[in-house]
This record gives C-alpha cells, sequence and structure tokens, in this order.
C-alpha cells in the first residue's frame, strides 16, 4: 500500500481513472482510486467470454466516438481502435427497420419509394398536430421530428420499457440525441472518430491505471471506509451524487439494465452487433451480438454469445446508469447540487456524479477539462474555479 495519497479518487470509471492518470502522470502525485466493483472501468468493463472466446460488454454496448480532437490524442495513448462503424436495426411487429430514422427507415414504414423531399413533406405533414409550440417532452420532440405513427411504432414502446416513464414526462434532450436523416446514411454516429480499442476497453484502462503514483483499491465500498479517510486530502466523488449524502433530501430517479448471456450453436446469430425491439410486448429493449465490433478477429464459426437487455430499477445486482430527469427529479437534483456547492474539499465528477447523461468521451473531456480549470490549480495552490461540479466535456 502506498503512503498517504495526495488526491482520493472514488470510482475508477472513465472519468476517475483520467483524472488519476492526469494527476500522477502530469504532476507526479500519488493517487488512490477506491472501486467498489471487482474491476475497472466502470460500465465500459470488458472481458472475454469463457465458452466462446468472443470479447463481451459486460454492461452493455460500448462504442467510442467522438470529434474532439484532443480526446482522441488521449484515448490513442493507451490504445489503437478499429475502424468499426456502428449501425443498429429495430424490430417492429416483425419487420426490422433501420435506427435512427433515415430514408430507409421512412420508404420501408410506408412501404412506397420515396424522395428526400417526398419524405420530408410526408413527416411534416404526420408532426403537424404540434403547432408551432416549441417540442418540451421527449414525446413532443420526437413527434415533431419524425410524425406520430413512427413515433408510436419504433419510439414509444422502447422508451416505455427504457424508462419505466410516461414519454410525455421525459426531457426532450434524451431523444435529441439521436438523427433523422433524410438519406440512406444508416451509420449510427456521425462523429468524425468511431472505433474499439483494438485490444478492448480492459486493456485501454488497465494502462491508464498502471501510471506511476495510481493505486487501484478493488472491492473498496467508499461508504464503509469513508470515516478512515483523511479528511484534509481533495476527494474526487464519481458515485451517485444523491448516496453521498445519505439520500438525505430523498432519492434521485435512475435507471439500470440487466443482462441475460446465451451462448448460440451458429457463427453468427443476429448478423449486426445491436438489434432493437421497439414492441412493449417483448420485454428486452436490445439484443447485442459483440463478435461484429472487431471483425479484425478470428472467433469461431460454430458459436457465438449475445446478451439480451432488461432495463430495470437499480438494485443489489443492477448499479444506477442512467439519471431520470423529469421535473420532479431536477428538482431534486438542485437541491442536491446547492449541498454539493457547499462541500469544501470534494469535487462531483462523472455520470453518477453530476446527475448527468454521459458518453464516454464525454465523460473523458469533461475529466480532462476539470483536471485543468479545478483540481491541477487546486493542488499546484493555485486559486481555482469556485465549483465543486465538473464541467461539461
Amino acid at each position: 500500500m502506498m503512503v498517504e495519497p495526495d488526491i482520493i479518487v472514488v470510482g475508477a470509471g472513465l472519468f476517475g481513472l483520467t483524472v488519476a492518470e492526469r494527476v500522477a502522470g502530469e504532476l507526479g502525485l500519488r493517487v488512490l482510486v477506491l472501486e467498489r466493483r471487482g474491476h475497472l472501468g466502470g460500465n465500459c468493463y470488458s472481458e472475454i467470454d469463457t465458452d466462446t472466446g468472443i470479447e463481451v460488454h459486460r454492461y452493455g454496448s460500448h462504442i467510442f466516438h467522438c470529434s474532439d480532437d484532443g480526446v482522441w490524442r488521449y484515448v490513442n495513448r493507451f490504445s489503437r481502435f478499429n475502424d468499426y462503424r456502428h449501425q443498429v436495426w429495430t424490430v417492429h411487429r416483425g419487420r426490422i427497420f433501420a435506427m435512427p430514422i433515415n430514408l430507409a427507415t421512412i420508404c420501408a414504414f410506408y412501404d412506397r419509394t420515396l424522395s428526400p423531399d417526398q419524405a420530408r413533406a410526408l413527416i411534416a405533414r404526420e408532426a403537424s398536430g404540434l403547432g408551432n409550440q416549441p417540442p418540451r417532452t421527449l414525446e413532443d420532440k420526437a413527434v415533431s421530428a419524425i410524425g406520430r405513427p413512427l413515433y408510436e411504432a419504433l419510439v414509444r414502446g422502447y422508451t416505455l420499457k427504457q424508462w419505466d416513464t410516461d414519454p410525455r414526462l421525459l426531457p426532450a434532450e434524451i431523444i435529441s440525441r439521436l438523427p433523422v436523416r433524410y438519406t440512406f446514411d444508416n451509420r449510427y454516429f456521425s462523429d468524425r472518430y468511431q472505433g474499439l480499442p483494438i485490444d478492448g476497453y480492459t486493456s485501454l484502462l488497465s494502462k491508464m491505471a498502471a501510471t506511476l503514483g495510481v493505486e487501484i483499491r478493488l472491492g473498496t465500498d467508499f461508504f464503509s471506509i469513508r470515516d478512515q479517510l483523511p479528511a484534509h486530502k481533495l476527494l474526487i466523488y464519481t458515485g451517485p451524487l444523491d448516496h453521498y449524502f445519505g439520500f438525505d433530501c430523498g432519492r434521485l430517479g435512475w435507471r439500470a439494465v440487466r443482462m441475460q448471456r446465451e451462448v448460440m450453436a451458429t457463427g453468427d446469430v443476429q448478423g449486426t452487433a445491436v438489434i432493437n425491439y421497439a414492441d412493449p410486448d417483448v420485454p428486452w429493449t436490445r439484443v447485442h451480438e459483440f463478435r461484429h465490433y472487431h471483425p479484425e478477429r478470428s472467433y469461431p464459426l460454430d458459436r457465438s454469445v449475445i446478451f439480451r437487455e432488461f432495463p430495470c430499477a437499480p438494485g443489489p445486482d443492477a448499479d444506477p446508469a442512467y439519471p431520470i430527469r423529469t421535473d420532479e427529479n431536477r428538482r431534486l437534483f438542485e437541491t442536491y447540487r446547492e449541498r454539493a456547492r457547499a462541500e469544501t474539499n470534494t469535487i462531483f465528477g462523472g455520470r453518477l456524479g453530476t446527475y448527468r447523461y454521459l458518453d464516454m468521451h464525454q465523460a473523458i473531456g469533461s475529466a480532462l477539462k476539470c483536471f485543468e480549470t479545478i483540481i491541477r490549480p487546486r493542488l499546484l495552490g493555485h486559486p481555482a474555479p469556485c465549483t465543486n461540479l465538473a464541467p461539461e466535456g
């Protein structure tokens, strides 16, 4: 065990590991990272499936994508990336459609050949019921973008399963992440840089954690040893914000996921990495087949492994992952944010610590910015902004 650390990081996810690597690698200081789980990387942890030899993402598919040159240069210090480009398909009533919604989706759904202009005009007619009011909810936003028939078929049921919340109560920002294209471009992401680490996420994360001066303690619950930690040390907390304060003001709304693994006696189960299931009577939301993420690898031709994804409430076997940012939860978050601002020696970061949905590149970008603008100045004794919440990436 190292001597007393200069800084303590709670959580060995992307935000926490990025901060730890920067503090130790650039400043030469000692960092103690506490991780409750038995592995690095939070939800982007990957491992080799014992029955097939296929690398799987234990908590669901993770594809790295960004257009930020600085973030891309940073992750490439620890791994090369393949050139995988993500495509997703959605099943509705026994038919399969491209997702995000594009010209092929619209043509297939309405069973006709449409030009881009014809498709725009059709969708405009279907969405005309909203009038001129700006969309406030997920349902409003989706209907204004794709019309009610497509929304009811491909979005509403999936959303109900994913969030267990009426889409009329969810914020529009959730659906804003998915584009609508009037071309046949079926790439899920349009970022400049995309791919997966050649040797897998765990290899990348392990190289970050191997930085001289970083000590990782896996299987260690911060709350069980909180009173034993030196209170004067700067603490970077990336766990659930409400848990940090003992749920004193109430529990924020979170969703989690549960994965059901199955090995199949075929070299290709579904022909692509992810298929969504939009119908509410199908209990799972997605099926992941991980062999498709590394076409450069030689995987067995007689078997494959799939994960069915079931959204659920957080519990002993399912950690919180997605903030449910309803109006009620936003108000509760503001209460916790005010309490966070009053903490004198703790910085809150990551998806859970800031109650924000963050993709991988956003978590890393936020950590890099937090290190440069808040953590580094504090550790070097320079003036730093008076904020305890990590900035957006």
